[in-house]
């Protein structure tokens, strides 16, 4: 699954199933931490040569693996649970040459390797079953295309890596080889280790599905206008917040935010857009129909000086069993909801007072969710084992 991107770090989860359950507190566990720098046991965070700001560092979290792909430092790496560098996959022309890591696959004395590739700006990574990586870079420029239809320039492949960080493949829209992707919004891997891409063009949402094997499977257009709306608010009108891929099943979930127009009660003027409500539907990837199945999501009301506010929920990602994962803004941190079939759990992340500059969030496909936590000049890889009282949403 996918990473929480960007938001404060908080200490304690505390989640609770529905008001009669009582709430549990779940600690953080700080896992290792790594040097900010170039090296190959540091991770580039910051870059201040970079004209286009600080690039996205992700990460996914499997069977204890940690895996970062390092947009500023031009690599991929992968940690176990106490720190150990196991891989990096480096672009030569831009990283010293390791010293810990094997270069050479036929010394047989060497177990960790270290693999050359030339990658420019690695950014969403996510790993399947079988510890095969995949990671969206950034093509050269003269490599770039352009959309006929949408005039969106296609800039962006998807890379697929052995589990020892070996290159298998390269993958564009149709497959292996394929015409650049346009903007990527997300990666999953689903059921039996297929990849799912998820791109945003101007008033519309593509999701390509592709086998293990990088095989093009299926191609679902979302158009903005042609949203679903519940029939109990046929006034309202939908925006997509984000689209996710369940990890057990060939289903879509999409979350869609609802506005309605509002008027001033005295003149009926219209005003301007107000919220409505939330929910995510559920489609069927063999056809891309939506199934008849939604997911109310409730607002998180926050209560201000002189009167209620609400918040959209947003999505964070799903896990098996269908687990959604959903987050908001609250006073010194977010609150977290998890809707599933068995009921709805509630909890709240406290905002960390240590001071992190820079965060990135993991969620797996199991419930546990990690984060990367950058400060001035140290990194910290931490989870929380949120899957543990879920009521076996990791079974």
């Amino acid at each position: 699954m996918k990473a929480w991107k960007r938001w404060a770090i908080g200490f304690v989860v505390l989640l609770a199933a529905c008001s009669q359950t009582p709430t549990v507190s779940v600690t953080r566990e700080d896992m290792f931490s790594l040097e900010i720098g170039r090296f190959e046991d540091n991770l580039a965070i910051y870059d201040v040569e970079d004209t286009f700001g600080i690039r996205r560092t992700d990460l996914a979290m499997r069977d204890g693996l940690f895996y970062i792909a390092d947009g500023n430092g031009q690599k991929v790496v992968r940690y176990n649970s106490y720190g150990d560098l196991l891989f990096m996959i480096y672009n030569e022309e831009t990283n010293p040459e390791p010293l810990s890591l094997g270069t050479m696959p036929e010394d047989k004395r060497v177990t960790r390797w270290a693999f050359t590739y030339p990658l420019r700006k690695p950014d969403k990574i996510v790993v399947d079953s079988q510890k095969r990586i995949y990671v969206e870079d950034l093509l050269p420029q003269e490599e770039w295309g352009r959309d006929i239809e949408t005039e969106v320039l296609l800039t962006h492949v998807i890379l697929s890596f052995d589990n020892e960080g070996r290159f298998l493949m390269q993958l564009g829209q149709e497959g292996i080889g394929g015409r650049p992707f346009p903007p990527v919004e997300d990666i999953y891997t689903s059921l039996d280790d297929s990849l799912v891409v998820v791109c945003r063009v101007p008033g519309s949402w593509y999701v390509y599905w592709f086998n293990a094997e990088g095989v093009f499977h299926n191609l679902i257009k979302l158009p903005e206008e042609r949203i679903p709306i519940p029939q109990d608010r046929e006034a309202a009108f939908g925006s997509i917040d984000m689209i996710a891929a369940a990890p057990d099943a060939q289903r879509l979930y999409v979350k869609v935010n609802y506005y309605r127009d509002s008027y001033d009660q005295s003149t009926m003027m219209r005003t301007g857009i107000e919220p409505d409500s939330s929910v995510i539907w559920l489609m069927r990837v063999s056809d891309g129909t939506y199934e008849e199945e939604m997911l109310e999501v409730p607002f998180y009301e926050s209560n201000g000086r002189t009167n209620s506010v609400k918040i959209f929920y947003s999505m964070l990602g799903v896990i098996r069993n269908g687990r959604v994962f959903l987050y908001a803004p609250v006073e010194n941190g977010y609150s977290l909801l998890v809707l599933g079939e068995q009921g709805r759990w509630r909890g709240f992340i406290q905002v960390s007072p240590e001071g992190f500059e820079f965060n990135v969030f993991a969620l797996s496909e199991d419930g546990i969710l990690s984060a990367i936590l950058a400060g001035t000049w140290e990194v910290k890889l931490v989870w929380w084992r949120t899957d543990k009282f879920m009521g076996g949403a990791s079974s």
